[in-house]
């Protein structure tokens, strides 16, 4: 399929933040109006990595189709492009069967990649890369974080320190254009051409006390479901803990309590800390797409009418 062709049919979206319930929400609104999900999740598209990425169960799956979940091995490169490309299929695919796709999940650079187009401009640099690298091993993350505020305050405004791979790409970038990465990201959606004519996106939130409550409770679910045996294999498998996806948040963290840097209790805090962190730029990445309709994520009588309407 054509990345840039307009796709006329019906194209479901409920998005939110982490732990704001969106799993349990997709699962009844696909069985009610009868959709298929896309994952919309920088991290579930890797295999073996389950309990922290909050995966949807093999029960789950049963009940509604699931795609972009399982897609690589976690050593793989998957990156916006990679996930625009494998939507696009997706979604071919779902409306051939009579169905609706409904996208959801919280990786808010993906959604925008899919409905607003990738720039084709930025190429990739791998001498910069690799010495941008080695300056990190030498001076750690903040420093070129601080750097990265100076030329690009709006892309260091969204990049936390330990998103490694986004700092890294965003420097390379500067350095390589002289261009910050916002200012093409700017250009880019200036020239954007539409691609979906009949599209809805549900936008879900809650009070943010209560979210913080629920991602608690979601970190000490995940440290009781076997988060640590689950990092444990896949480092017997051998993936290295300095991997693109062995340094997201909850493996990252895994990985310092089994290399002695912090005790268990630590561990939870921190992962707790930066889940919440997290979701903060969730709902930054989010609050940047002016279609979203925001709902209360209690509110599913609401949403369910919202649907109902556009659906016709």
């Amino acid at each position: 399929m054509n990345t840039r062709q307009t796709i006329q049919s019906q194209v479901l979206v409920v998005v939110g933040p982490t732990a704001i319930g969106k799993t349990e929400l997709s699962l009844l609104l696909a069985e009610r109006f009868g959709c298929e999900i896309v994952s919309v999740d920088s991290m579930q598209v890797y295999k073996y990595m389950d309990i922290g990425t909050a995966k949807v169960s093999l029960e789950e799956r049963a009940r509604i189709p699931h795609h972009l979940i399982d897609v690589v091995e976690p050593d793989a490169e998957y990156d916006a492009a990679s996930f625009v490309r494998d939507a696009l299929q997706a979604i071919e695919q779902i409306h051939r069967r009579g169905r609706v796709p409904l996208l959801t999940g919280g990786t808010g650079l993906y959604l925008r990649a899919l409905i607003e187009g990738l720039s084709s401009g930025i190429g990739h640099f791998p001498e910069i890369r690799e010495q941008l690298q080695q300056r990190m091993a030498m001076v750690g993350p903040h420093v070129l974080h601080e750097e990265l505020a100076l030329y690009d305050r709006y892309s260091a405004e969204r990049i936390h320190v330990n998103d490694t791979h986004r700092l890294l790409r965003a420097l390379e970038i500067y350095q390589a254009t002289g261009k910050p990465w916002s200012e093409h990201i700017l250009e880019h959606k200036e020239q954007k051409t539409a691609r979906f004519s009949n599209i809805l996106q549900i936008g879900l939130t809650c009070e943010r006390d209560l979210l913080y409550q629920r991602i608690d409770l979601r970190t000490r679910l995940m440290l009781k479901s076997g988060l640590e045996e689950e990092v444990r294999r896949l480092i017997a498998r051998g993936y290295s803990p300095q991997l693109k996806s062995m340094q997201s948040i909850g493996y990252r963290h895994m990985n310092n309590y089994l290399e002695g840097i912090w005790d268990m209790k630590e561990t939870e805090r921190l992962l707790a800390r930066d889940t919440r962190r997290y979701a903060k730029r969730q709902y930054t990445w989010f609050a940047a797409i002016p279609e979203l309709e925001w709902f209360e994520v209690q509110d599913q009588k609401k949403i369910r009418e919202r649907i109902e309407k556009w659906m016709g």
